[in-house]
């Protein structure tokens, strides 16, 4: 599911709220640094040329609070160019929107496009221009060839990854786990192990937002790309192997150790299959002290959902990062990249700033952010969890992944009720039948990459 409308649809304030307390995180290289940047102002390290007099239209998906910190940065970029920048949300479809908009005679200047698939549906159509020389740079300069080439399309530079979010974390019930005696567990191994003690002391130990089908697409991405690596998780998110293979196998095999056993999933996993993604957040905190799940899985937006169940972020909850089914823990990310839709000088000088850790800096400085740019200085983040988070994103190099259903064809990837969601929903309601899923999820795929 396209990470802007999840977050709009369920977590509005999403990393925002991180700013009100502190969470802890452990990862490998994840301490927090010492210090705080946050509020001073952004550096210079970009030179931008003279726009005075230019108009510019930008649109995204982002309302209230996201909208609010966006501005800020099109403001500073008002400062330093001259420009006269506007902001038009797109509502929840980006490419209806904007395929409007050019059909019109009148597209923006700059989409933030949140889905992999469009940002490639945009410049196969010809809507998005290239970045240029001084945009290429500053891409270069900022971030990893992984990110560079997410905003890509046949070799040409088209998308600059403003915005990130992390999707590898599994958030705790501090009180459930100390009751279980349940520890922070590295391994796909311990992790189990854990969630067995968790139920044994006499709480459900994971629990599952089922219903919404876009939640078990991510428990599977972060398996498969923690177990099967990034070269095959490539190869299966562009249909280059069927999901007949046996990666495929192995992943489903794997999610059936936790989906299949007895006591584990909250509520059985019927249970699991009519609980919504917030529910699932509020069984693990609304009840702090007698929770109906000890952990609940999802990104870095699960904050806003653990405050809106009264929780407190650092004490009633914790986080840590998936844990390692094969060699290395997963990381699979979201985000929301700046295309170009005119040719003009304006646009790219947008883009370019965007790349800049300048622009990243100064919602940085605001909360609710989370930037793949390598060059922005972490203490801009108001505070260590948000440090901690942002630096594993960066930690993670060219190994991280985007969520591939937000890769995929939206009729097998994004939709309600069919394709991959309703596959997946069926496994988890018989976690036994891998075989049958697998030919279910390769029939649905092949009708829609027709490839």
């Amino acid at each position: 599911m396209h990470d802007s409308l999840r977050r709009r649809r369920s977590t509005r304030a999403a990393l925002a709220l991180l700013t009100v307390g502190a969470l802890t995180f452990t990862a490998a290289g994840c301490g927090g640094d010492d210090g705080d940047a946050s509020g001073s102002p952004p550096p210079v390290t970009v030179k931008l040329p003279s726009l005075k007099g230019q108009k510019l239209q930008v649109t995204a998906v982002w309302t209230g609070t996201e909208q609010e910190n966006f501005t800020k940065v099109l403001e500073e970029f008002e400062r330093r160019t001259g420009a006269e920048v506007s902001f038009v949300p797109s509502g929840d479809d980006m490419s209806a929107f904007v395929g409007s908009k050019i059909a019109g005679g009148a597209p923006p200047d700059v989409a933030m496009v949140g889905q992999v698939g469009v940002l490639r549906e945009f410049a196969q159509k010809g809507w998005a221009k290239p970045v240029d020389a001084a945009t290429t740079a500053e891409l270069k300069k900022n971030f990893a060839k992984g990110w560079r080439d997410l905003g890509a399309w046949k070799g040409t530079q088209y998308g600059v990854y403003f915005k990130a979010s992390n999707k590898s974390l599994v958030w705790y019930n501090t009180a459930a786990f100390d009751y279980a005696g349940a520890k922070e567990p590295k391994t796909w191994k311990d992790f189990l192990a854990q969630a067995q003690l968790v139920s044994d002391s006499g709480t459900d130990a994971i629990s599952v937002g089922g219903q919404d089908g876009w939640t078990l697409t991510d428990w599977f991405e972060n398996v498969y790309l923690s177990q099967a690596g990034p070269e095959k998780y490539d190869q299966l998110a562009q249909h280059k192997i069927k999901w007949t293979d046996p990666s495929v196998t192995e992943a489903l095999t794997t999610l059936a150790e936790l989906w299949g056993t007895r006591g584990l999933l909250a509520g059985g996993r019927n249970g699991a299959l009519h609980t919504a993604f917030p529910d699932s957040v509020s069984k693990t905190f609304a009840d702090a002290a007698e929770p109906e799940a000890g952990m609940v899985f999802e990104g870095d937006f699960v904050a806003a959902n653990v405050a809106d169940a009264g929780a407190e972020l650092g004490e009633d909850a914790k986080v840590f990062p998936f844990p390692a089914v094969g060699e290395k823990p997963p990381v699979v990310t979201g985000g929301d990249a700046a295309v170009a839709l005119k040719r003009s000088r304006a646009a790219q000088a947008l883009l370019t700033f965007l790349a800049s850790p300048d622009a990243a800096h100064i919602w940085a400085g605001s909360g609710g952010f989370i930037s793949a740019n390598k060059s922005l200085d972490l203490r801009a983040y108001p505070n260590a969890p948000l440090r901690d988070i942002a630096k594993a994103l960066i930690a993670a190099g060219n190994d991280f992944r985007f969520d591939m259903s937000d890769q995929a064809p939206a009729s097998f990837g994004g939709k309600p009720a069919q394709g991959e969601w309703k596959a997946l929903q069926d496994f988890l309601k018989n976690p036994r039948n891998v075989k049958g899923i697998q030919r279910q999820l390769e029939a649905d795929a092949a009708k829609a990459y027709q490839n």
